[in-house]
């Protein structure tokens, strides 16, 4: 390992796209650290905290919401626009349905939408975020507010998250790995030592006593994440190849075709994607129901559908499960792919092409897209569940989210790194 990190820095371009990186994460931590101007972030943290839904929202922008910083609304509009512009992509809105097929060229044409609708979600959220919570909290976190102080909030909390926005996608062109999940992979670690620090104060500081058994907790705690993190991998890598022979074909004096290749068929196709989907829609009713949180009904939703309660944990494994069909099958067309294979003179063996690859592909992907969702959603929910039975405070319970985008980020990351040194013969992390 040692050896392949040496190699890394060997290498001027890998080099300097990973320095890219870091450079931007750094300027994103500083950000988290820089207060909106007329908040008191006292208040809404210490009415907050405690809240399942906020600290899983701080968790993920590295603390910058309970410092109601910039960045305090992260990058979470962007992704209620890539799901919305998803959805409208699914010949929903026949334009969108038609850039979708266009390949990068039509890409290029949903991003630029997707901006546009992060821009117009993210001031929404900030306008209700900052009249809404200070109305709650008896016009307490912006003392003598004015529909002026409302505005640059708004303004300076949606300038924030375009800025994200545009960092996510330097490091996605300049850098390493897929912008926006570092910078959502970032607000994570960044978050460890202040989990771990609350972890011990919970156990040994305001504990019971007991310290053999906190002790005992810590260390079972420390075998459940080892053991988390070696299901992400195995489930992460594993897939199921699918084998496709190509005919020969004459093309002039030249012969083409007649080789065996596979289709792999990823067990979790969909990566953590359906987990932060999934998460972003169970926080929405939550979110709404704060505006009005004095009324019974609201109460009723605030208490039942964190992922911790019952209801909101059914929904939650409902939800992972229906979003990694969903992006699964928008990423891999059973249709798109027979359709081509066709059209190169592939086949699968013993399948007939067309129709029948398309079914049958169809047949094997829902089989283990199964699988990969059930263990999502799985992995989602056991170290909340845990947690609870352990007894932990519901501030330093571990989430499974969490694990999923640090460790599926982390095998991204490094497969790009790998890809990297084996186009230049250097020896890698995962090759033998």
């Amino acid at each position: 390992m040692f050896k392949t990190v040496s190699n890394i820095w060997r290498i001027g371009d890998l080099r300097s796209k990973i320095l890219f990186t870091l450079g931007v994460l750094i300027i994103y931590r500083v950000g988290s650290f820089i207060p909106v101007p007329g908040v008191d972030p006292s208040v809404f943290q210490s009415n907050t905290a405690g809240t399942e839904l906020f600290s899983l929202l701080n968790t993920f922008s590295g603390g910058a919401l309970f410092q109601f910083s910039i960045f305090a609304m992260s990058i979470f509009p962007y992704i209620t626009a890539s799901i919305i512009m998803q959805l409208l992509s699914m010949d929903v809105v026949p334009k969108f349905a038609q850039w979708a097929k266009e390949g990068e060229v039509g890409k290029r044409k949903i991003a630029q939408f997707t901006r546009y609708g992060t821009i117009i979600l993210g001031l929404i959220q900030a306008i209700g975020t900052a009249v809404g919570f200070n109305r709650m909290y008896g016009m307490q976190m912006i003392p003598n507010a004015t529909m002026t102080d409302y505005v640059v909030i708004a303004i300076v909390l949606t300038a924030g998250t375009a800025f994200l926005m545009w960092l996510g996608e330097q490091i996605t062109e300049k850098g390493i790995g897929n912008g926006i999940s570092i910078i959502i992979f970032a607000g994570i670690v960044a978050g460890i030592p202040t989990l771990l620090g609350k972890m011990y104060e919970s156990q040994f500081v305001n504990g019971d006593g007991q310290l053999f058994l906190g002790i005992l907790k810590m260390v079972i705690v420390a075998i459940v994440i080892l053991l988390i993190i070696v299901a992400v991998i195995f489930i992460q890598q594993g897939s199921r190849k699918i084998p496709v022979q190509y005919a020969k074909r004459v093309v002039g004096n030249k012969m083409y075709g007649g080789q065996n290749t596979h289709i792999p068929l990823k067990v979790n196709g969909a990566g953590v994607i359906p987990v932060i989907f999934a998460s972003s829609l169970l926080m929405f009713p939550t979110v709404i129901a704060q505006f009005w949180a004095d009324k019974a009904w609201a109460q009723w939703i605030i208490n039942n559908t964190s992922s911790d309660k019952p209801l909101g944990m059914t929904i939650f494994v409902l939800l992972i499960i229906g979003f990694t069909f969903f992006y699964t099958f928008v990423q891999l067309n059973p249709q798109q792919m027979a359709d081509q294979m066709k059209k190169n003179g592939g086949y699968i063996p013993g399948i007939r092409p067309g129709k029948a690859t398309a079914t049958y592909l169809t047949r094997v992907m829902s089989r283990i897209t199964l699988s990969g969702a059930i263990f999502l959603a799985l992995i989602a929910v056991l170290p909340v569940f845990l947690g609870s039975l352990a007894g932990f405070p519901r501030e330093v319970q571990l989430g499974g989210t969490s694990f999923l985008i640090v460790v599926g980020v982390a095998l991204d990351t490094m497969k790009q790194v790998e890809s990297q040194l084996i186009k230049r013969h250097y020896k890698g992390f995962i090759n033998k």
